[in-house]
């Protein structure tokens, strides 16, 4: 069997993705996010990866049941959803599993991929047997229509095909990362080496990928929520060629269409956690100025919401004060920094330092 060689070509919109995947990676590393908020945007993530790849595949869980089931908080199994269940369960500990593997120095193996496997569909055991390939054919079809979709390769040829592939991740050192991580992504899926799990796993996969060389973000980064959002687009993008057969030109086909289309969901993932983690930080920064500005201070921030400057009269209006108490109020402010004092005489007028006014 040939050895395995993805076809693709590198066009202005990938360049242009993997631009922005580096900007946005480069300004996570430095955006000093504290302990307390990253554990939440990490947390955040996690249970939207699980939420998210196991929807993807039918699962009828909403976001609240998997936090309550990850969180051991009882989930009503009665209504027929144990295997949703035993689904949220696998895939929890299968990325506990990667998380610890991407720390590693050694290369990704084909043990490794069988104990990925095992794991997501193990219900959530943590003591399974490595899943081995699977022995006879299998056909996905569409649910609705029943019509075949696509025809995966024969059992006879999975190992090799399997054992190339595996080669083939721990060889592409020239490779950008991004689009290394796409064509496991659709190989995988490709081969589709196991009867059930294989969505999964490739999209687990790809995640020890992209972690094991830096493209963790910290850990608060949800690719499966892209996917997710618009399912025919990913379906559309992951479905290439011609034929819905391996053999009569799915291996041989160029998969460009597939690579644009994930590393620009890598760089709307990335952009959409920059921005919340610079929210949320920007957020505990205001918590922490209004926290040391005093009562009055606080209370005339009302006022400043409707006018950009404000005279001493104005300050008298507002808080019922006599116009020298009022007048010697806004110089203490003015000394301590937070107004501006702008004119003179019965000119003077005041605004707020800019530091106050960026959280209005």
């Amino acid at each position: 069997m040939a050895k395995f060689e993805p076809k693709y070509h590198i066009t202005n919109t990938i360049v242009n993705n993997l631009l922005e995947i580096e900007r946005v990676k480069e300004g996570i590393k430095s955006l000093p996010i504290n302990p307390k908020l990253l554990n939440s945007l990490r947390e955040t993530a996690k249970l939207s990866t699980i939420h998210y790849s196991t929807q993807i595949e039918g699962n009828r869980l909403s976001k609240e049941d998997v936090k309550e089931l990850i969180g051991n908080k009882r989930v009503i199994s009665n209504t027929g959803r144990v295997r949703d269940e035993k689904e949220i369960k696998g895939y929890y500990v299968a990325l506990d599993y990667i998380e610890k593997l991407a720390k590693s120095q050694s290369s990704i193996t084909e043990d490794d991929i069988k104990h990925i496997h095992a794991l997501v569909t193990g219900g959530g055991s943590i003591k399974v047997k490595n899943s081995e390939y699977r022995e006879g054919q299998n056909v996905i079809t569409d649910s609705a229509t029943g019509t075949i979709v696509y025809m995966p390769p024969e059992a006879k040829n999975v190992k090799e095909l399997m054992k190339e592939f595996v080669a083939w991740i721990n060889t592409a050192k020239d490779i950008p990362i991004p689009i290394v991580a796409s064509i496991i992504h659709y190989q995988f899926v490709t081969i589709h080496p196991y009867f059930d799990g294989n969505g999964r796993t490739a999209r687990l996969l790809t995640t020890l990928a992209l972690h094991k060389n830096g493209y963790d973000l910290k850990g608060i980064y949800s690719l499966e929520e892209y996917y997710a959002k618009d399912l025919q687009g990913y379906y559309e993008a992951i479905t290439i060629g011609d034929s819905n057969n391996y053999y009569l030109g799915r291996a041989e086909a160029d998969i460009t269409k597939w690579v644009e289309y994930f590393v620009n969901g890598m760089a709307i993932a990335f952009k959409s956690v920059y921005s919340k983690a610079k929210e949320q930080e920007n957020s505990k920064d205001e918590i922490k100025i209004l926290r040391e500005l005093d009562t009055k201070q606080r209370q005339i921030l009302n006022l400043f919401e409707t006018q950009k400057y404000v005279t001493s009269k104005d300050i008298a209006d507002f808080f019922k004060f006599a116009p020298r108490t009022a007048r010697q109020l806004a110089t203490n402010w003015v000394n301590i920094g937070f107004l501006i004092s702008i004119g003179e005489g019965k000119q003077r007028k005041y605004q707020l330092n800019e530091t106050y006014e960026k959280i209005l």
